[in-house]
């Protein structure tokens, strides 16, 4: 059962529950919060999914891993945010298809897989939350098709290090293996396509770091 404190904060991350009385009956009935903290594995690929959580805070990264080893991230989610690929398994009876890592230490709201099911089925407004959920992910989820299938590397990196760029703190904590596993590629891969935007004045590396220093020039080769 939620405490009262932890259905104001789980309202303001599901606006609807203000209003569908019995499903908010039905939430503080049978909803749980949990803290999890960084790094914890949540799912490793085969695992049932007994529940589903829904993030107050902090972040979740979604990846595969192949059989060498290598990973490429699905897609992350954070606050008011939850997991498609977790809806999928409850809704389907299937197993978790990849893994789920707890990147900044997050607090959750979970629903007890029979639950979940159960108000598809008997609430309008927790199936349109749960459809619109896949929709947006879905969405992401070709987003990554395509770039894996259609758009070189070189581009991939240097859109990668733009996205992540911080105006105010152009120095980046990455190492050529992080991006590797953001992009599903090797770190050599990566390290050769950032020796030649060194070699561009693009950027500067020094141990675990990226330094941007021309985003114009990073940004053209994204678009190439």
């Amino acid at each position: 059962m939620i405490e009262p404190v932890q259905v104001a904060r789980a309202q303001e991350i599901l606006p609807f529950l203000r209003q569908a009385d019995a499903l908010a009956r039905d939430f503080c009935d049978h909803a749980f919060v949990q803290r999890v903290p960084a790094r914890t594995t949540v799912f490793v690929e085969g695992d049932e999914c007994s529940a589903i959580a829904i993030l107050i805070s902090g972040c979740v990264r979604v990846y595969k891993m192949s059989e060498t080893g290598r990973e490429i991230t699905l897609y992350r989610f954070e606050r008011g945010q939850s997991c498609i690929l977790t809806a999928n398994c409850i809704l389907s009876r299937h197993q978790f298809p990849a893994i789920a890592v707890v990147e900044r230490d997050a607090e959750a709201v979970f629903i007890p897989a029979p639950i979940f099911r159960d108000w598809i089925e008997r609430y309008p407004a927790w199936r349109d939350y749960v459809f619109d959920l896949l929709a947006h992910r879905l969405s992401v989820l070709m987003a990554v098709v395509n770039e894996v299938a259609f758009r070189r590397m070189d581009a991939r990196v240097a859109d990668f290090l733009v996205s992540r760029r911080d105006p105010a703190h152009p120095t980046l904590k990455l190492t050529h293996q992080q991006i590797a596993d953001e992009l599903g590629t090797s770190r050599e891969v990566v390290s050769r396509i950032l020796e030649d935007f060194a070699g561009n004045g693009w950027i500067e590396t020094g141990r675990g770091t990226v330094t941007v220093l021309d985003v114009s020039g990073l940004a053209a080769k994204a678009r190439a």
